[in-house]
This record gives structure tokens, sequence and C-alpha cells, in this order.
């Protein structure tokens, strides 16, 4: 359960010494940072990674909106910052963004961080940036450290295009289903995934999408940082007895030209789905958008379940 956030008003007078951050006992004065809210990348792993300018930035605004004190506290007690912390994360959004934009109103500064990596990737960001540009305020970004980019980049698969999916549903027909239209996209695939859905989720990828070259990328950046690159057959083969611990963040390489989008087996789990609630010709019609096969092909598989399903000729 998650501490009773504190109030986000006027902002807080800090004492101007107290404006700046130490890295290896060397103090480092900052100026207050300018009004508006700043959205600061932050490590995902070695606290190292901080950027110079991150720290400049984070040392001088009036107050850290955080989703977790305690995970952002470790980050400034290594540098010795001393701005507030404030939570901010999807329970307490409503009620935090009123006072946000006050303290904006007020002339404040507020930086905006994630527990990890850049915030409003997979985090509820959007909405609080999204009022406060109505509201006529600065947003300034400050890049820096992303567990997506930093899985694409040891992945060892094509970056030349890629779609990041974020976080896959967690029961099992809908991810299935969800997977059968990523199947679709010719780019590299970035999604994360938890630990102990690790096992499904690559059995159910190797189902649908087949032999494509993957990475499974666990702990990036930290000390047990771990990538496995192989075939997503090969991957879903290891998985029998995964690491379950830390954050994972799946890599999953484009359609080979010729390729079939989806394997039989897939094809046929969307059938079945489209068959249970629409008609035979509604069926075929999504699941030859979905799946690259030739309408005449995936109608004749359609009849052969529908048959199955419903009995009779399985026409409509």
């Amino acid at each position: 359960m998650r501490a009773k956030p504190a109030p986000i008003n006027t902002p807080e007078a800090l004492d101007p010494a107290a404006r700046g951050f130490s890295i290896d006992a060397h103090r480092i004065t900052v100026p207050k940072a300018v009004p508006g809210l700043h959205l600061v990348a932050t490590p995902i792993g070695n606290l190292g990674d901080i950027t110079l300018r991150a720290l400049q930035t984070l040392a001088g605004v009036d107050v850290i909106a955080c989703e977790d004190t305690r995970i952002t506290r470790r980050l400034t007690e290594r540098y010795a910052i001393a701005a507030p912390l404030k939570q901010y994360h999807e329970h307490n959004a409503e009620a935090a963004r009123p006072k946000i934009l006050e303290a904006l109103a007020a002339g404040g500064s507020i930086a905006l961080v994630s527990d990890a990596g850049t915030p409003l990737i997979s985090d509820p960001g959007f909405k609080l940036v999204r009022e406060v540009c109505a509201a006529g305020h600065a947003v300034h970004a400050l890049p820096g450290p992303s567990s997506v980019l930093a899985a694409l980049s040891v992945a060892a698969l094509p970056t030349d295009r890629f779609f990041f999916e974020g976080f896959l549903p967690a029961k099992s027909a809908a991810r299935r289903s969800r997977l059968a239209e990523l199947a679709r996209i010719d780019a590299t695939l970035v999604m994360f995934e938890s630990g102990n859905r690790m096992q499904d989720t690559l059995t159910d990828l190797a189902e649908i999408m087949g032999d494509r070259d993957a990475a499974v990328c666990r702990e990036l950046t930290k000390l047990h940082e771990e990538v496995r690159r192989a075939p997503l057959a090969e991957l879903a083969r290891q998985a029998d007895a995964p690491e379950t611990r830390g954050e994972f963040v799946l890599v999953i390489g484009p359609p080979a030209a010729d390729a079939d989008v989806l394997t039989s087996n897939a094809l046929d789990d969307l059938l079945r789905e489209q068959l249970a609630a629409h008609s035979v010709k509604d069926a075929v019609a999504h699941a030859v958008a979905l799946s690259g096969r030739p309408r005449r092909e995936v109608y004749a598989r359609a009849l052969e379940l529908a048959k199955d399903l419903r009995g009779g000729d399985g026409e409509e």
C-alpha cells in the first residue's frame, strides 16, 4: 500500500545554499531551475547513468514529483540533492495534478521523474503534460536512460524501424489476440513483461510468430544484467525454469520478407476467437487482415473450424 501523498502547493523555498549536488565528495552549487515542468530521465538500474544536466535540474527545482519516494530517494541521497519529493502516480494523479498546476502558476519549477527511465514511457505522466501545456506553462525534456533503447541497442536485431508495445495483456486469450495483431507489423517489436509470465509469453510468441530472432533482456545496466539472444522457439524452450526476478524487456525481430505472418496454429486460434463472436464472413475478413494469408486459404480453414464449433456445414 502506498504512503499517503504529501500535497504539492506553492513552491517550497529552499535555502539557496542547499541547491546543489555532490559527486565524489565535490559539492556543486546550482541556480534555481527555470519555471515550468521538467521531464527528467533517471537511471534504469545503474545510478551512475544520470546526466549532469539531470542532476543540475533535480537540485534546482522546487519539488521533485515521483512515483515512489523510496525509490527516487536512493538517487537524491546518492548525489546529496535536497529538493523535496512528492508522490505523483496513477492512484493519486487526479488529486495531485491541480496542486502541481497551482505551483506552476505561482512561478514554480517541478521535476517529474518515473521510478526508472524516461517519464511518460509506460507511466502516468501524459495527462499531466497535456494539462500543463493547456495551461500555458513551459515543459522541458531532459533526455537520458531508457530501457527500450538500451534493449534495442544490445539485441543485435534491426533498429531502423521498431514498435514499442509496452506491457502485454495478462490474460492468455487477450495476450494471444494482441500478439496476432502485432505479428502483422513489419518492424522490430519491443515489449515489457513480468518475470512470472515470461514462460507463457515466450511460448505464445513462438507459436504465433514462428522462429523469428529475438532477445530477452533482464536487469539492464544492473549488476546481474543478462541478455539471451536466440530464435523464439529456442527462447521458449529455455524458459521452463527462468529467473523471474528483475525487469524484463523483450525484443523480437521483424518477419522475413517471404514468411507467413502467422503460423497455422496461431491462425486457428485467431479464427476460433473470431468465430465465437462473429459470422464466418466477418471472422475471415478479420483473419485475412491480420494473418497475411490468402483469403481462399483462410476461408477454407474457417469453414472447417466453424463446422467443428457449430456443427453442420459451417456456412451462415
